[in-house]
Parts: structure tokens; sequence; C-alpha cells
């Protein structure tokens, strides 16, 4: 069996990111579904500082 066609490029994702960044969103996380579809999941920025949102939890700092 062969690998199928790739539906997107690195150079789609490094453009949606940075398109993001120049709305003045921070980025908390990028999906990419089997069809090629791309999300770009945002956080608030006193989110992002909190470290809510941004794949931290309560349990980050304990387990250190």
């Amino acid at each position: 069996m062969s690998r199928a066609p790739y539906t997107f490029r690195q150079s789609d994702l490094t453009r949606a990111v940075k398109a993001v960044k120049a709305a003045g969103e921070n980025v908390a996380r990028v999906e990419v579904d089997s069809a090629g579809k791309i999300v770009v999941v945002t956080v608030r920025p006193e989110d992002a500082a909190n470290g809510e949102k941004s794949g931290k939890n309560e349990w980050d700092a304990v387990l250190q």
C-alpha cells in the first residue's frame, strides 16, 4: 500500500499561524484533520499569562 497524498503543506501551517499572530492573537494550538482543514485555536493574553488554556493545569506545578 502506498501513502495517500498530503492534504496540506508546512507553508500552509506557517502562513496560518503568522496571520493569527499578525491579528494580535496568541496561538494555543493548531489542529489539522485528515481532510487537510487547518484550525488555529487562540488563547487570550491574560489566560496565557496564568497558564490557563495553554496546555497547563494545576497538576503541572504539583508534579514538578
